[in-house]
């Protein structure tokens, strides 16, 4: 791709930021466990699917408003703690209203809420759009004629990437939960244990400054 350099050193970049702990794995890891296979697959999809509204914005430089704008930026960070914290919060519940049961499969959503979640999950989470403007224009070079078509490609490669990398995770994670929902106090402890993550990462992002 013309403009693009390093697009090795790119992927394997990009990949190991896939693989890092964080909000999205953790949304995918809550529908692998509670509703198996098929939901993590959607919920990643839907990650994938708010993955590309932030390349769009980048490549057409709606993320440097986040950048330059304190305002715009409290304003989506607040709406996303909100909206995380929400997420943790609605899960100890749906716990605790399913108490006497044995799974985790009671709080099911459907696939469409699910991938409408993981889209929103992803959308409202400031950090994502500043990483696409920190990392991508390293690997553009300088003087290109067309700098917008090697940020949509090095952004698209980045969620084709990320896509495979969560599959890839929510069939291992859907697979693990499987083995141990027979064991109903470990089913319990790993549902508080994500809607706890949920709050606390909402938490944190709310004092991300």
């Amino acid at each position: 791709m013309p403009g693009v350099t390093d697009l090795g050193l790119f992927i394997i970049a990009g990949l190991i930021l896939n693989i890092t702990p964080g909000v999205d794995l953790l949304f995918i890891t809550n529908r692998s466990v509670v509703q198996g296979k098929k939901a993590g697959v959607i919920a990643a999809l839907g990650i994938g699917a708010g993955c590309i509204v932030h390349v769009l914005a980048a490549t057409l430089g709606l993320s440097m408003i986040l950048v330059s704008s304190s305002l715009a930026f409290t304003f989506i960070k607040f709406l996303g703690a909100a909206y995380l914290i929400y997420l943790g919060i609605t899960t100890l519940l749906n716990l605790k209203k399913n108490s006497n049961c044995s799974t985790l499969s009671s709080s099911k959503l459907s696939h469409g809420k699910i991938f409408r979640h993981a889209i929103l999950v992803n959308v409202l989470n400031p950090k994502v759009a500043l990483f696409f403007m920190a990392l991508l224009p390293q690997f553009v070079s300088p003087g290109t004629e067309h700098p917008a078509l090697a940020f949509l490609f090095l952004g698209l490669v980045f969620n084709v990437n990320g896509v495979l990398v969560n599959v890839m995770f929510a069939i291992f994670a859907s697979a693990l939960a499987a083995r141990i929902k027979s064991t109903t106090m470990l089913s319990r402890c790993l549902k508080s244990l994500v809607g706890t993550l949920f709050i606390v990462l909402g938490i944190r992002l709310g004092l991300t400054s």
